[in-house]
């Protein structure tokens, strides 16, 4: 491919990944003064305005690793890495709609452990084509192992 093609790649990957954060951020935003403000919380949550700095930077890593993976041949060159991809990041979204959005604390933790296994698979699977775009997934694999112990958690306090 042509190096122009290469960076347009990249910004169109990284655009998807916002994409997404924004499409989650739809659910989210509207009920961190509303309804999560309501809810026990541990003394270990971390202060809200932690999140969106967090998610950007996990997202643009995502973005780029995704690139990395679609750069030397594009979507044919590495089907299954790229499909294991866009499931995480769909699941991803899911996750603050069913958490955010219709406040189901309980089944937002079972979504996130699918998203955990999701993204360990997909970080296997691009580790197998480029050790930088699966390093850049250990992060995000990181947070989320945080986000699900904080999800259980939330659920154990909020069980009614």
């Amino acid at each position: 491919m042509k190096s122009g093609t290469h960076w347009v790649g990249l910004v169109l990957s990284v655009a998807v990944c916002i994409g997404a954060a924004g499409l989650g951020s739809a659910a989210t935003t509207p009920e961190i003064g509303g309804w999560y403000q309501t809810i026990v919380k541990p003394t270990w949550n971390p202060p809200s305005w932690l999140f969106a700095p967090v998610w950007t930077t996990l997202f643009v890593m995502m973005g780029i690793s995704a690139w990395l993976i679609w750069r030397p041949a594009g979507f044919m060159g590495a089907p299954r890495p790229l499909a294991l991809f866009a499931t995480q990041l769909a699941l991803n979204v899911a996750w603050s709609w069913i958490f955010f959005g219709m406040h189901q604390i309980g089944w937002a933790f079972f979504e996130i452990v699918i998203l955990w296994l999701a993204i360990a698979a997909t970080m296997v699977a691009f580790f197998r084509h480029s050790k930088p775009a699966g390093w850049l997934l250990v992060p995000y694999l990181g947070w989320v192992s945080f986000a699900s112990v904080l999800n259980f958690t939330l659920w154990q306090l909020n069980a009614t």
